[in-house]
């Protein structure tokens, strides 16, 4: 999150658009992107050429030689703010909008429409400068939050459930997942491409096998991350995200996931996703094939039934879902825990603190983890109870040292150790007869046991005998005051 000195610095910049004439909160947020990507791009170009000099190689590079002077260090030291804005608006601009040739690429086909907006060279300018003085941390992907901070801004966020999910959660179920080199990566509701960059950063750091097979950097910078949204804006951003983060053509598509022209069926090895909750259908939007898994208008309900379409026989999903989707007593709620439990193999339950989303939403949450099988392999199911996720729960979300993710994915990567854990503690194993016998209900509340410890009163005589004796000293103290007044 961030707060401070940074969200002062952001709201005196969002102040900057507001004066200058830019008042649509989505266009401040997408200008301020693109400058937050051209940055990007040279602070990448930067890391690039250090690397290659210290190991001696080559690289390709995003800036020619003669294009150096469109570096973002180059141009934002231009004192003059009329060759600046000229310099942007004439040459930088239409470079980055022409940065990838690929028409069909991602980048190619989102970037096409975009506009630079920014009116005069002094506003311009002062941006800039603004920017150069945010000291944004790319390890802690405060970019990131940065953009989770401005889309707060926008009243309509909440309603259309573009809250981003925190990156601390969004990395704990990549650590989960553990990506593997061939996998093919899939969100159906990508946004910021969260998720996608997430998992590339795995596989950076723990496939390193990938950068020496040409084929499987192929699959990486072309076949393997795929993500769908409803919202150009966003698709802009995940497109610019995922270049940023070194994946040259990702799959980033305009796409209903849950609509009949969404025809995907058994293509994806691995789904991470976090789909929108409060949205509600019409039947007559929707796949007749997801109405056949469950019917109903609930959208994390037909997502699921999404989920176990397209993923190949194998194939993994974790997903953030309501609470609701765990215990719901519908025909629907039900008939799709029935699917996952009996058909496939339901793996495992996180249950999530209602504060993780905040100040941006406040409900409950859970993680879900299963193969799709078709044909069951559910045997039991581990059950974990996060109580705290590195940060405060409430609106302020401070970083506090109480965290559970490093137990929870330690945990997960070793479930043979879990076997002997009991209902009391935070973690523990539940058969699948006994889900059964609870009408598919994958509530943790349902099977934790609570430890009460007995608590001894005194009896009431002696309660009696210090309540007198209190008002004995009241009274005793009343005189005293009525004394000293000379009442």
């Amino acid at each position: 999150m961030i707060t401070g000195e940074l969200k002062n610095k952001v709201d005196k910049i969002w102040e900057t658009f507001w004066t200058g004439g830019i008042t649509n909160p989505l266009e401040v947020i997408e200008q301020f992107t693109y400058l937050l990507f051209i940055k990007g791009l040279d602070e990448t170009e930067t890391l690039n050429e250090e690397e290659a000099e210290i190991l001696g190689l080559d690289f390709d590079r995003v800036f020619p030689e003669d294009k150096q002077h469109l570096r973002w260090s180059k141009f934002s030291n231009e004192g003059n703010p009329e060759k600046m804005y000229d310099i942007m608006a004439n040459e930088v601009f239409p470079f980055i909008k022409n940065l990838h040739g690929d028409e069909e690429s991602a980048y190619a086909k989102y970037m096409g429409d975009a506009i630079f907006k920014i009116p005069t060279p002094l506003m311009l300018a002062k941006i800039v400068d603004s920017i150069n003085n945010l000291e944004l941390d790319r390890d802690k992907d405060t970019k990131g939050d940065l953009y989770e901070y401005l889309l707060s801004k926008v009243a309509t966020a909440g309603t259309n459930g573009q809250f981003r999910t925190p990156r601390h959660i969004i990395d704990m179920i990549v650590n989960l997942m553990q990506p593997k080199a061939d996998d093919v990566i899939v969100d159906p509701a990508m946004g910021s491409a969260g998720f996608l960059v997430s998992a590339q950063q795995y596989l950076r750091d723990n496939r390193a096998e990938m950068f020496l097979d040409a084929k499987l950097k192929n699959h990486l910078n072309n076949d393997m991350f795929y993500g769908f949204d409803m919202d150009r804006t966003m698709l802009r951003i995940g497109a610019m995200n995922m270049m940023l983060h070194g994946v040259d053509n990702p799959n980033i598509e305009y796409k209903d996931s849950l609509s009949e022209q969404n025809t995907d069926k058994e293509k994806f090895t691995l789904v991470l996703a976090n789909p929108p909750f409060k949205g509600s259908l019409d039947y007559e939007a929707v796949s007749a094939d997801l109405l056949k898994v469950t019917k109903t208008k609930k959208t994390e309900l037909l997502f699921l039934a999404l989920f176990l379409r397209v993923l190949k026989m194998g194939g993994r999903c974790a997903s953030i879902v309501p609470d609701g989707v765990l215990f719901g007593s519908t025909k629907a709620h039900k008939e799709i825990r029935k699917e996952i439990i009996e058909n496939q193999k339901l793996e495992a339950i996180i249950s999530m603190p209602s504060g993780v989303f905040k100040p941006y939403a406040g409900v409950s949450t859970a993680i879900i983890i299963f193969t799709k099988t078709n044909a069951g392999g559910t045997d039991k199911v581990w059950f974990y109870d996060m109580k705290a996720d590195g940060y405060s729960l409430d609106d302020k979300r401070t970083e506090i040292d109480e965290n559970d993710i490093p137990d929870i994915v330690e945990r997960f990567n070793n479930l043979e150790k879990e076997a002997d854990r009991k209902r009391t503690e935070q973690s523990f194993f539940v058969d699948v007869e006994e889900i059964r016998e609870n009408g598919y209900d994958l509530s943790i509340n349902k099977y934790k046991e609570i430890v009460y410890e007995e608590v001894e009163y005194d009896a009431p005589s002696v309660i009696l005998g210090r309540v007198k004796e209190l008002e004995g000293e009241i009274a005793a103290g009343i005189e005293e005051l009525e004394r000293m007044l000379g009442v």
